[in-house]
């Protein structure tokens, strides 16, 4: 189900995220503290090239059940860490971390704002 589109903070300004990433994910309740210890080390890193914020949602029926949420102040954004995430042997060495916590394959789903 697609939720709309907020204003969110992008380097001290409000703007409207154009693109957002979830990633559905599984955590065991065990390994919760080490998936906030990683995304609070991981996070700024994600975020560096700007234009970009993470945030992350746990389901309020199933506790093992998160969404890490990924918004994009552009297109180009988008498509630049898009490129990122193939390419860069840093980033591929956080998402190889980020997927060693996962309790299975993360479901990743990729929304773009759609003007009314």
């Amino acid at each position: 189900m697609r939720k709309a589109c907020k204003a969110t903070r992008f380097g001290g300004f409000a703007v409207t995220a154009h693109v957002e990433v979830h990633l559905r994910m599984r955590i065991r309740s065990e390994r919760r503290g080490e998936l906030l210890a990683f995304l609070r080390e991981a996070v700024p890193f994600y975020e560096r090239p700007g234009g970009i914020r993470v945030t992350l949602w746990q389901c309020r029926t199933n506790a093992d059940l998160y969404i890490e949420r990924v918004e994009y102040v552009s297109r180009a954004a988008y498509e630049a860490d898009d490129a990122r995430v193939r390419q860069d042997p840093e980033m591929r060495s956080y998402l190889d971390r980020w997927r060693a916590i996962l309790d299975g394959p993360p479901e990743v789903e990729v929304y773009e704002r759609v003007e009314l």
